[in-house]
Protein backbone atom coordinates (compact mmCIF):
# COMPACT_ATOMS: atom_id res chain seq x y z
CA UNK A 1 0.00 0.00 0.00
CA UNK A 2 1.58 3.13 -1.36
CA UNK A 3 1.21 6.70 1.12
CA UNK A 4 -1.40 7.92 -0.51
CA UNK A 5 -3.56 5.05 0.03
CA UNK A 6 -2.12 4.26 3.37
CA UNK A 7 -3.25 8.04 4.68
CA UNK A 8 -6.65 7.40 2.68
CA UNK A 9 -7.12 4.27 5.35
CA UNK A 10 -6.15 6.22 8.12
CA UNK A 11 -8.46 9.02 7.70
CA UNK A 12 -11.50 6.90 6.60
CA UNK A 13 -11.05 4.94 10.11
CA UNK A 14 -14.47 5.51 12.40
CA UNK A 15 -14.00 6.03 15.54
CA UNK A 16 -16.73 5.43 18.65
CA UNK A 17 -16.06 5.70 22.11
CA UNK A 18 -17.58 4.33 25.17
CA UNK A 19 -15.65 5.43 28.91
CA UNK A 20 -15.88 3.48 31.94
CA UNK A 21 -15.28 4.43 34.96
CA UNK A 22 -14.89 3.54 38.36
CA UNK A 23 -13.73 4.78 41.62
CA UNK A 24 -12.92 3.16 44.76
CA UNK A 25 -10.88 3.83 48.28
CA UNK A 26 -8.30 1.05 49.48
CA UNK A 27 -7.46 0.62 52.83
CA UNK A 28 -5.04 -2.33 53.77
CA UNK A 29 -5.16 -4.09 56.97
CA UNK A 30 -2.45 -7.13 56.70
CA UNK A 31 -0.95 -8.65 53.54
CA UNK A 32 1.76 -11.19 52.78
CA UNK A 33 4.17 -11.79 50.22
CA UNK A 34 2.05 -10.74 46.93
CA UNK A 35 -1.25 -10.78 48.75
CA UNK A 36 -3.29 -7.58 50.43
CA UNK A 37 -6.34 -7.86 52.70
CA UNK A 38 -8.80 -5.05 51.94
CA UNK A 39 -10.55 -3.89 54.66
CA UNK A 40 -14.31 -2.63 54.65
CA UNK A 41 -13.93 0.49 52.88
CA UNK A 42 -12.94 -0.71 49.66
CA UNK A 43 -15.57 -0.22 47.97
CA UNK A 44 -16.97 1.04 44.32
CA UNK A 45 -18.09 4.45 44.65
CA UNK A 46 -18.75 5.91 41.01
CA UNK A 47 -18.92 3.75 37.77
CA UNK A 48 -20.60 5.26 34.36
CA UNK A 49 -20.20 4.22 30.76
CA UNK A 50 -20.55 7.01 28.29
CA UNK A 51 -20.14 7.13 24.47
CA UNK A 52 -18.31 9.98 23.67
CA UNK A 53 -17.80 11.04 20.23
CA UNK A 54 -20.25 9.91 17.81
CA UNK A 55 -23.59 7.13 17.74
CA UNK A 56 -22.33 4.31 15.83
CA UNK A 57 -21.81 2.51 18.72
CA UNK A 58 -24.07 2.09 21.52
CA UNK A 59 -24.49 -0.13 24.35
CA UNK A 60 -27.03 -1.09 27.16
CA UNK A 61 -27.46 -4.04 29.64
CA UNK A 62 -30.00 -6.23 28.21
CA UNK A 63 -29.73 -6.81 24.19
CA UNK A 64 -32.30 -5.26 21.81
CA UNK A 65 -33.13 -5.56 18.34
CA UNK A 66 -32.24 -2.16 16.76
CA UNK A 67 -29.75 0.29 17.91
CA UNK A 68 -31.93 3.10 18.55
CA UNK A 69 -33.17 1.07 21.54
CA UNK A 70 -29.72 1.27 22.87
CA UNK A 71 -28.11 3.96 25.12
CA UNK A 72 -24.87 6.40 24.76
CA UNK A 73 -24.70 6.26 29.02
CA UNK A 74 -25.43 4.33 31.53
CA UNK A 75 -24.96 5.66 34.86
CA UNK A 76 -23.66 3.82 38.19
CA UNK A 77 -27.15 3.49 39.73
CA UNK A 78 -27.95 1.52 36.50
CA UNK A 79 -24.88 -0.88 36.71
CA UNK A 80 -25.12 -1.14 40.76
CA UNK A 81 -28.70 -2.17 40.35
CA UNK A 82 -28.07 -4.54 37.92
CA UNK A 83 -25.50 -5.97 39.95
CA UNK A 84 -27.50 -5.88 43.19
CA UNK A 85 -30.30 -7.62 40.81
CA UNK A 86 -28.38 -10.86 39.17
CA UNK A 87 -25.77 -10.67 41.84
CA UNK A 88 -27.58 -10.17 45.08
CA UNK A 89 -24.89 -7.68 46.45
CA UNK A 90 -24.78 -4.04 46.55
CA UNK A 91 -21.37 -1.90 44.67
CA UNK A 92 -21.74 0.61 47.35
CA UNK A 93 -21.33 -1.19 50.62
CA UNK A 94 -19.42 -4.56 49.65
CA UNK A 95 -15.75 -4.42 49.41
CA UNK A 96 -13.61 -5.58 46.45
CA UNK A 97 -10.79 -8.54 47.84
CA UNK A 98 -7.59 -9.43 46.33
CA UNK A 99 -8.66 -12.77 44.07
CA UNK A 100 -6.55 -14.35 41.22
CA UNK A 101 -8.22 -16.77 38.48
CA UNK A 102 -6.72 -18.81 36.01
CA UNK A 103 -9.36 -19.12 33.30
CA UNK A 104 -11.06 -15.96 33.63
CA UNK A 105 -13.88 -16.92 35.01
CA UNK A 106 -13.37 -19.19 38.24
CA UNK A 107 -11.59 -16.79 41.21
CA UNK A 108 -10.23 -17.94 44.08
CA UNK A 109 -8.88 -16.06 47.22
CA UNK A 110 -4.99 -16.97 48.31
CA UNK A 111 -5.79 -20.47 49.90
CA UNK A 112 -7.04 -21.64 47.26
CA UNK A 113 -10.97 -21.33 48.31
CA UNK A 114 -13.03 -20.38 44.97
CA UNK A 115 -14.67 -17.17 44.97
CA UNK A 116 -18.63 -16.61 44.14
CA UNK A 117 -19.31 -14.05 41.70
CA UNK A 118 -22.05 -13.50 44.20
CA UNK A 119 -19.72 -12.25 47.21
CA UNK A 120 -18.76 -9.30 45.79
CA UNK A 121 -14.74 -9.86 46.05
CA UNK A 122 -14.77 -8.89 42.30
CA UNK A 123 -17.42 -7.29 39.61
CA UNK A 124 -18.78 -8.91 36.61
CA UNK A 125 -21.62 -7.61 34.92
CA UNK A 126 -22.86 -8.23 31.05
CA UNK A 127 -22.74 -5.29 28.39
CA UNK A 128 -24.34 -5.36 24.92
CA UNK A 129 -23.05 -3.90 21.88
CA UNK A 130 -25.02 -3.00 18.63
CA UNK A 131 -22.51 -0.76 15.68
CA UNK A 132 -24.25 0.78 13.04
CA UNK A 133 -21.59 -0.32 10.65
CA UNK A 134 -19.63 -3.11 11.08
CA UNK A 135 -16.22 -2.39 13.41
CA UNK A 136 -13.66 -4.06 15.53
CA UNK A 137 -13.99 -2.71 19.00
CA UNK A 138 -10.38 -1.62 20.10
CA UNK A 139 -9.36 -0.94 23.97
CA UNK A 140 -7.84 2.99 23.27
CA UNK A 141 -5.96 5.07 25.99
CA UNK A 142 -6.34 8.36 23.58
CA UNK A 143 -8.36 10.79 24.44
CA UNK A 144 -11.43 11.59 22.37
CA UNK A 145 -10.27 15.36 21.73
CA UNK A 146 -7.83 17.83 22.45
CA UNK A 147 -8.11 18.88 26.45
CA UNK A 148 -9.92 15.94 27.06
CA UNK A 149 -9.40 13.39 29.55
CA UNK A 150 -11.00 10.41 28.86
CA UNK A 151 -8.61 7.59 27.96
CA UNK A 152 -8.12 4.53 29.39
CA UNK A 153 -6.26 5.04 32.77
CA UNK A 154 -6.03 3.44 35.80
CA UNK A 155 -4.81 6.28 38.24
CA UNK A 156 -3.84 6.20 42.34
CA UNK A 157 -1.75 7.99 43.93
CA UNK A 158 0.71 4.96 44.43
CA UNK A 159 2.31 3.96 41.38
CA UNK A 160 1.84 0.59 42.44
CA UNK A 161 -1.58 0.20 43.00
CA UNK A 162 -2.95 0.57 39.03
CA UNK A 163 -0.79 -2.65 38.15
CA UNK A 164 -2.24 -4.85 40.45
CA UNK A 165 -5.57 -4.15 38.52
CA UNK A 166 -6.77 -6.72 35.46
CA UNK A 167 -9.97 -6.04 33.83
CA UNK A 168 -11.17 -9.00 31.50
CA UNK A 169 -13.21 -8.70 28.18
CA UNK A 170 -15.24 -12.24 27.18
CA UNK A 171 -17.04 -13.12 24.33
CA UNK A 172 -17.02 -15.41 21.70
CA UNK A 173 -14.91 -17.58 23.21
CA UNK A 174 -12.23 -15.46 23.89
CA UNK A 175 -10.77 -13.34 26.72
CA UNK A 176 -9.00 -10.04 26.33
CA UNK A 177 -7.08 -9.23 29.40
CA UNK A 178 -6.16 -5.97 30.22
CA UNK A 179 -2.99 -5.38 32.07
CA UNK A 180 -2.12 -1.68 33.13
CA UNK A 181 1.28 -2.79 34.12
CA UNK A 182 1.99 -4.49 31.09
CA UNK A 183 2.87 -0.83 28.95
CA UNK A 184 1.86 -1.67 24.85
CA UNK A 185 3.30 -5.23 24.86
CA UNK A 186 0.52 -7.99 24.33
CA UNK A 187 0.96 -11.70 24.32
CA UNK A 188 -1.47 -14.72 23.74
CA UNK A 189 -2.04 -18.06 25.86
CA UNK A 190 -4.55 -20.31 24.28
CA UNK A 191 -7.67 -18.51 24.16
CA UNK A 192 -6.78 -15.77 25.98
CA UNK A 193 -4.69 -12.30 24.86
CA UNK A 194 -3.33 -10.35 28.03
CA UNK A 195 -2.33 -6.59 26.59
CA UNK A 196 -1.47 -3.25 27.69
CA UNK A 197 -1.55 0.19 26.61
CA UNK A 198 0.86 3.07 26.01
CA UNK A 199 0.32 6.59 27.77
CA UNK A 200 -2.33 8.61 25.85
CA UNK A 201 0.33 10.52 23.74
CA UNK A 202 1.68 7.82 21.85
CA UNK A 203 -1.63 5.96 21.73
CA UNK A 204 -1.84 3.84 18.39
CA UNK A 205 -4.81 1.55 17.34
CA UNK A 206 -3.35 -1.65 16.05
CA UNK A 207 -3.68 -5.57 16.67
CA UNK A 208 -2.39 -5.05 19.90
CA UNK A 209 -5.11 -3.31 21.62
CA UNK A 210 -7.78 -4.61 19.21
CA UNK A 211 -10.46 -7.18 20.95
CA UNK A 212 -14.03 -8.24 19.68
CA UNK A 213 -15.99 -7.70 16.04
CA UNK A 214 -19.49 -6.18 15.56
CA UNK A 215 -21.54 -6.76 13.02
CA UNK A 216 -24.22 -3.81 11.63
CA UNK A 217 -27.13 -4.32 13.76
CA UNK A 218 -26.41 -7.21 15.50
CA UNK A 219 -26.36 -7.52 19.22
CA UNK A 220 -23.13 -8.27 20.87
CA UNK A 221 -23.06 -9.56 24.54
CA UNK A 222 -19.06 -9.06 26.29
CA UNK A 223 -19.03 -10.26 29.89
CA UNK A 224 -16.89 -7.96 31.96
CA UNK A 225 -14.87 -8.67 34.89
CA UNK A 226 -13.23 -6.64 36.87
CA UNK A 227 -10.43 -7.31 40.18
CA UNK A 228 -7.25 -6.91 42.01
CA UNK A 229 -4.65 -9.63 41.13
CA UNK A 230 -3.40 -11.20 44.08
CA UNK A 231 -0.29 -12.52 43.01
CA UNK A 232 0.45 -9.59 41.22
CA UNK A 233 3.78 -8.48 42.97
CA UNK A 234 2.25 -5.08 43.62
CA UNK A 235 -0.25 -6.49 45.61
CA UNK A 236 1.09 -5.76 49.11
CA UNK A 237 1.06 -3.47 51.94
CA UNK A 238 1.93 -0.62 50.28
CA UNK A 239 -1.61 0.28 48.76
CA UNK A 240 -2.37 0.46 52.27
CA UNK A 241 -5.03 3.47 52.16
CA UNK A 242 -4.38 4.34 48.59
CA UNK A 243 -7.59 5.44 46.32
CA UNK A 244 -7.73 4.69 43.06
CA UNK A 245 -9.96 5.25 39.43
CA UNK A 246 -10.27 3.43 36.82
CA UNK A 247 -11.44 4.66 33.14
CA UNK A 248 -12.12 2.69 29.73
CA UNK A 249 -12.23 3.89 26.83
CA UNK A 250 -13.83 1.41 23.60
CA UNK A 251 -12.88 3.01 20.36
CA UNK A 252 -14.26 1.21 17.39
CA UNK A 253 -12.27 1.14 14.21
CA UNK A 254 -13.32 0.19 10.33
CA UNK A 255 -10.95 0.57 7.54
CA UNK A 256 -11.23 1.00 3.92
CA UNK A 257 -9.46 -2.34 4.05
CA UNK A 258 -12.68 -3.61 5.57
CA UNK A 259 -14.85 -2.77 3.13
CA UNK A 260 -13.31 -4.58 0.48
Amino acid sequence: MNKKENNKTVRSRLYTSVLLVLLALVAVTAATVAWFSIADRAKVKTMSLDIVTDADLRMDLDPHSTIDQYVKTLSFEQIAARIQQEKGFSMETTPLEPVTTTDYETFSYENGTTVENTSGAYLEFTLHFMAAKDMVVHLTSANSSSGAEDGTLVMSENAALPESMRIAFFTDGTIWNYDPGMGSASSTEGTAKTFGLPEASTMQINEDNAMFSLKEGVDKAVTVHIWMEGTDEACTDELRGSDYSIRLRFTGDKTDDQNK
